[in-house]
């Protein structure tokens, strides 16, 4: 009886789906570590890589005030989790996998 693989993020559970990949977290042999984030896909123009949106509020100590900032970050996205433009999204981090991708998508939220 095989039991189920972890990642070692409490909260998210693994996809229905089945991949083959060997870069997804859940069915390959990609560790992920480090920042957990909450993020909304912008774009899915790249195969297999998607933008995300990161909206943080940043506290401006000048004028004792948040403002809004928004980066964008280039995130994998494993075969076996479908998502599309304006879906929320759990990325985590890893190693680096591409010049400007150093996060996976875990889970949708």
């Amino acid at each position: 009886m095989a039991k189920k693989k972890g990642i070692g993020i409490p909260g998210v559970q693994p996809p229905q789906n089945k991949c083959d990949d060997p870069l997804c977290p859940w069915h390959g042999q990609l560790p992920v570590r480090g920042q957990v984030l909450r993020l909304r896909i912008e774009k899915m123009r790249m195969q297999n890589v998607a933008v995300a949106v990161h909206e943080y509020l940043h506290y401006n100590e000048k004028y004792k005030r948040y403002e809004v900032r928004r980066k964008k970050k280039h995130v994998r996205v494993p075969p076996c989790i479908s998502v599309k433009p304006g879906d929320e999204v759990i990325v985590a981090e890893t190693r680096p996998l591409a010049k400007s991708v150093s996060f996976v998508v875990i889970g949708k939220a």
